[in-house]
């Protein structure tokens, strides 16, 4: 089996990519290094450039024409940035998406396998969700990916390909090899600020501490990396099952997480525990696009993918803090690259 990753160098589509690799599966990877890093390309070929790209999806499908299926990553992800871009997140992630599904469908490539999110999903607080919950986007990120969900069924719907869509929340961890992990100097994410204001003895900020859940701190689910990278291959591995389950249209949504769940604050305990030292904190309003948050229900993970997280929030939390040295010394190696990486998801 042969796979084209897109967002393949980024920190999500690299450790998709290690693990296929590592499952016999040939692996192609697509990714502009806008967010991704070539270091991380360690399995297949790294093509270079945008997604939306016609011309270049067909020279690697003609380079690569026993290609099987597509998992597409590569997104813009920044919740607080896509709601001052918001023109930029729709035209990367929505139109660029359509180009990609066009030229890969006039090739004959019709798998599709998409990262998507459970941010997606409307939540007063609290609250456990399943596939068929109501979903209500606040902020530009999430209602792209919504967008682009809504764009695939239609094109499963007409016959025109068949996909599978897993949704999930906040990735953590690293390669257990430690070939990548996440790439980010500047992070926006909880537990990477956590490892910089542990790092530099300075203070964590909890964002939004008045949410309707269990502690006042958002709720987000923290799944380890490895464990999201196994639920990409079982689902490419499956896929023609998946798709012929489905009631609707050659089309399924599954939901990806630990089935517990985790606040900001429990967050917060668990890496304390882990560093086995507290650090300062200190409250602030949500920011602008933040949520508070729910958890996904996985029985249909477990039932379909035969998938559930293994890896522990304190795996997760540890190898995060053993993968930033790593990092630190791949920058230093790199002086030139870019200062600020985000995530590609």
């Amino acid at each position: 089996m042969k796979v084209l990753i897109t967002g393949g160098a980024g920190y999500i589509g690299s450790t998709i990519a290690s693990y296929g690799f590592d499952a016999g599966i040939e692996i192609v990877v697509l990714d502009d290094l806008s967010t991704g890093r070539p270091e991380f390309v360690h399995h297949g070929e790294l093509h270079v450039g945008d997604i939306g790209d016609t011309r270049l999806v067909d020279a690697i499908v003609d380079r690569h024409p026993d290609i099987d299926a597509v998992i597409h990553c590569a997104a813009r992800i920044v919740v607080p940035e896509s709601m001052e871009k918001p023109l930029d997140y729709y035209d990367n992630n929505v139109a660029k998406t359509i180009s990609l599904v066009r030229a890969l469908t006039a090739r004959g490539i019709h798998r599709f396998v998409f990262s998507s999110t459970a941010s997606m999903y409307a939540s007063s607080g609290g609250e456990f969700v399943d596939e068929d919950s109501p979903v209500a986007p606040q902020s530009p990120y999430s209602a792209s990916k919504h967008m682009v969900e809504r764009i695939l069924q239609d094109a499963c719907t007409a016959g025109l390909m068949s996909a599978v869509v897993l949704r999930y929340f906040n990735p953590i961890g690293a390669d257990p090899d430690m070939r990548s992990g996440l790439q980010s100097t500047n992070p926006s994410h909880a537990l990477g600020k956590m490892i910089e204001a542990s790092n530099a003895s300075g203070t964590f900020t909890v964002t939004g501490t008045t949410w309707p859940t269990r502690d006042g701190s958002g709720l987000r689910d923290y799944v380890h990396v490895w464990d999201l990278a196994r639920a990409h291959i079982l689902a490419l591995q499956r896929f023609d099952d998946l798709v012929r389950s489905s009631t609707r249209a050659p089309y399924q949504v599954i939901n990806l997480g630990t089935g517990t769940g985790t606040t900001v604050f429990e967050l917060l305990s668990a890496f304390e525990s882990v560093v086995d030292a507290k650090l300062a904190v200190t409250r602030a309003e949500a920011r602008p696009g933040d949520v508070a948050g729910c958890a996904p229900l996985t029985s249909k993970a477990e039932e379909l993918l035969g998938w559930s997280a293994e890896r522990s929030l304190e795996q997760g939390v540890a190898d995060s803090l053993a993968w930033a040295p790593k990092l630190a010394a791949l920058l230093a190696a790199s002086p030139s690259s870019d200062a600020h990486r985000g995530v590609d998801r």
